[in-house]
């Protein structure tokens, strides 16, 4: 049976996680459970003696960490992240052998898709193989989307939409993932990660983007242990008293200095730019610049990264006078930007440009002509890329605008048109 998000919230007891600090394994599980909106307990076990106490348990050097504690004392040791979404009951299988509409993604805009899909009659299903809420979900607080003027998080923001898509009908299904994807007879044939198939008259990707790395040595090592991508919301609790770096000039980095700067003793923003105003917003700009526990360091990048099990030290250079200082640090907060998560096209007929985002609408157009991969009398419709009844919504379509209100808008926008483009197929018969 799964656990109730908001049950968690409201104070009902939950979930205990054990494990050492700075762990890459501990960070997913506490990033996962965050973004999903499940109140956790984590608990720092450093030693034979914490884990006895804690645990009841011995022999500290051969437990496999992290131990997720449920509710009613059941406890997996060393899970990953699917293990404990599936023990949660958030991974399940497809009810129906065909969809109206299948949605790859549950960000702002596909989740936006799935509200509108669902409160108009179609059969829905929302497909996202991590965290509700995409990348906009590990922002701590997003203060100029419409409605909300004492700001939400992007966790709970994605968390109402969810709720809202399931209440209309929607079936969401966790953990899952799409590969390669044909058009066959009106149908949309999508080949699954896990192997299995799924079939819909029409679909939408929403996958989003992937967080830009920094290319730097060492990288992958540090990554949960230490090094963080995205706003790190998860982390911003663990780092009383310590110096932390957060690296990006946009709103997502400027909203992740704030957040980190309620806790933490100092906040150093890197940004490779002479100034903030070209990419962050004037609210921010102003917010930063008064916070007596923030510094903002310009035409500076990260150039190494370095310690045993994780991170302990970081190089920043100077891209103006190209010296290098390095520093200590426990914990840096990677906000660069994204590149779009569309590898699973490249074996299909949908189309992208040469930085991977998906083309649609007047973009696939040449001279006014569609591509010669089209196969109808008709051109694409705004949001329909080059596979017919196939649709891109949000970050990972070509051109769009890098925010919450307009992934949501193009969300509801390609419901319009699939309805259209249902109408259409059924009209030929």
């Amino acid at each position: 049976m799964a656990i109730d998000h908001y049950s968690r919230v409201q104070g009902q007891d939950g979930l205990r996680v054990f494990g050492r600090a700075g762990s890459t394994e501990g960070y997913d599980i506490r990033d996962f459970l965050t973004r999903t909106v499940v109140a956790f307990e984590w608990i720092d076990l450093s030693c034979e003696d914490d884990c006895r106490g804690e645990l009841g348990l011995s022999d500290f050097e051969a437990l496999r960490f992290p131990i997720v504690e449920f509710p009613g004392g059941e406890r997996l040791f060393g899970p990953r992240v699917r293990e404990s979404a599936d023990r949660l009951g958030w991974v399940t299988t497809p009810r129906y052998k065909e969809y109206d509409l299948s949605i790859y993604g549950a960000g702002p805009a596909g989740l936006s898709a799935a509200v509108y899909a669902a409160s108009e009659g179609l059969r829905t299903v929302l497909i996202e193989r991590h965290a509700v809420g995409g990348q906009a979900g590990t922002s701590s607080l997003i203060e100029n989307y419409l409605g909300f003027p004492q700001g939400i998080s992007g966790a709970a923001l994605a968390e109402r939409a969810r709720q809202q898509a399931v209440k209309f009908g929607a079936e969401q299904i966790k953990m899952g993932e799409g590969k390669g994807a044909a058009l066959r007879e009106d149908r949309i044939h999508v080949r699954m990660a896990d192997g299995s198939r799924m079939i819909a008259k029409s679909n939408i990707c929403a996958t989003g983007v992937e967080y830009r790395r920094l290319g730097v040595e060492n990288e992958d090592h540090f990554l949960g242990a230490g090094l963080f991508y995205g706003a790190g919301a998860a982390e911003a609790p663990y780092c009383l008293n310590e110096d932390v770096y957060v690296v990006g000039g946009g709103n997502s980095a400027g909203q992740a200095v704030m957040h980190f700067a309620d806790h933490a003793r100092k906040v150093t923003m890197l940004v490779r730019g002479a100034s903030l105003a070209a990419s962050l917003s004037s609210y921010l700009i102003n917010r930063i610049q008064e916070r007596s526990n923030v510094e903002v360091l310009y035409d500076t990048e990260v150039s190494a990264l370095a310690g045993d099990d994780t991170l302990e030290t970081v190089s920043l250079r100077s891209l103006s006078t190209n010296t290098t200082e390095t520093v200590p640090a426990r914990r840096v907060i990677v906000c660069i930007g994204g590149v779009p998560n569309t590898d699973w096209a490249k074996d299909t007929d949908i189309m992208r440009d040469r930085s991977g985002y998906l083309l649609t609408g007047p973009d696939l157009l040449d001279q006014g002509r569609p591509p010669a991969c089209w196969p109808l009398d008709r051109q694409p419709y705004f949001l329909e890329t080059s596979v017919p009844g196939s649709f891109a919504v949000g970050d990972v379509r070509h051109g769009s605008i890098k925010r919450v209100a307009s992934a949501v808008g193009e969300g509801a926008m390609a419901v319009s048109f699939v309805h259209r483009y249902l109408e259409e197929t059924h009209a030929r018969g």
